[in-house]
């Protein structure tokens, strides 16, 4: 089996494993066995966001090499003032907290935890009685993927553990090798500003918050998994202290634009207890 294949399977079964549980303990047997009777029409209403972002998806994994060219030709180059803007900061964490055991965890959370905290709201949101608060996630979720994609265009950045590999070390690769071949499937080595991960899992801890009385479990377990891939994203020596700023900013404002795109009033609850269309 392949190393791509491996992760990729490994990654199913223990994310796969995570929703399951969290299903049952979050989401409960009620809302999901109501999602099981509704499921068709529900994903009909939030067709029209969910079409937007696979668009948006394919347009970055189809587009992804080019826009890299275009980026090293036209691009910003701005690693050096970056660096100069914060220096040795990510050096420093690696240095002052770096032991194998944290490794292990932020390793563990950049990808399981990563892939299983966005994946579970959107099967969490899909549950609720409206569709509005998942058509209000999936909309965040497309613009962080496009505004993240015009900025990955613009500037041209490395990230710390390319610019001073004799300080920061590649720590998700040096322990676990075998991630390189899904990193290498998503990511361009200049694909730095703002970070991703930080956005849409700062994205999700806000979607969390304002929907604490939905989920009051998720909220907590939310913010942790949040806190953690944006923390691991510096801690691996992959992104600098300016990409989980400009990565927190993205997410910020794209849950803002996604409450004034999405209307609260934009549908009526249905016989079902599903929203529908006037």
């Amino acid at each position: 089996m392949s190393p791509l294949l491996s992760v990729v399977g490994s990654l199913a079964l223990w994310v796969g494993s995570a929703l399951l549980v969290a299903s049952v303990a979050i989401v409960g047997p009620r809302r999901l066995y109501a999602l099981w009777n509704d499921l068709r029409d529900r994903l009909w209403e939030i067709r029209k966001p969910l079409a937007a972002l696979v668009v948006v998806l394919i347009a970055s994994a189809v587009g992804r090499s080019s826009l890299q060219t275009v980026s090293e030709l036209f691009g910003l180059p701005l690693t050096w003032f970056i660096y100069a803007l914060e220096g040795n900061f990510v050096a420093w964490v690696q240095a002052t907290f770096g032991s194998p055991r944290l490794t292990m965890y932020f390793s563990a959370v950049y990808v399981y935890g990563y892939v299983f905290l966005l994946a579970f709201p959107f099967l969490a949101y899909l549950a609720l009685p409206r569709t509005t608060t998942v058509k209000r996630l999936i909309v965040a979720y497309a613009l962080n993927y496009a505004i993240g994609l015009v900025l990955y265009t613009i500037v041209l950045a490395h990230g710390p553990r390319n610019v001073m590999p004799e300080m920061v070390t590649s720590l998700l690769f040096t322990h676990n090798p075998e991630f390189m071949a899904l990193t290498g499937e998503v990511n361009e080595p200049t694909n730095v500003f703002p970070s991703l991960h930080t956005s849409l899992s700062v994205t999700v801890g806000t979607f969390a918050v304002l929907t604490r009385r939905e989920y009051p479990l998720w909220t907590p377990i939310a913010a942790w998994l949040a806190t953690s891939v944006v923390i691991a994203t510096m801690y691996l020596g992959i992104h600098w202290l300016t990409d989980v700023i400009g990565g927190t900013a993205l997410a910020l404002g794209a849950v803002y634009l996604s409450y004034r795109i999405v209307d609260e009033d934009g549908g009526r609850e249905g016989e079902n207890g599903v929203d529908s269309e006037e």
